[in-house]
């Protein structure tokens, strides 16, 4: 079923939510073709700080993110390039406990497949001053 389900994620819901708006999404360059990879997320912001946690552990876009060290996200037409920090293993259980907290009902499936918390990178984001 997990197979099935990250297809249809793949294939049908993230472009719907990308065209729709209905979700923010990251936008990152892949490291080895340089071709802008695009994935809806979910962005916590916690005591005024903005977090991405990967609910699938080492995905390509985690991989991307390390490379490029920065993305962009995008939500209603409006975008914002940040930095990424990736925090250590150690620091992620409270980040990752507030994002189960506010998107349990989305992401239970993988938490259960993947429930040890330094399998899910996480990323502080730190904006970049606009180049316009």
């Amino acid at each position: 079923m997990y197979l099935r389900s990250n297809w249809f994620a793949r294939r049908v819901i993230n472009p719907v939510a990308r065209r729709t708006r209905l979700a923010t999404t990251l936008a990152v360059r892949a490291r080895k073709t340089g071709d802008l990879q695009e994935i809806p997320v979910n962005v916590l912001v916690r005591d005024g700080v903005s977090y991405l946690v990967s609910v699938r552990g080492e995905s390509q876009w985690v991989r991307n993110l390390r490379a490029a060290g920065t993305c962009e996200l995008r939500n209603g037409g409006r975008q914002h390039e940040v930095k990424a920090e990736e925090l250590p293993a150690g620091e992620r259980g409270p980040v990752i406990a507030a994002y189960r907290k506010k998107w349990g009902y989305q992401v239970a499936p993988y938490f259960r497949k993947l429930p040890d918390a330094a399998d899910h990178p996480v990323f502080r984001l730190h904006p970049l001053p606009s180049r316009a």
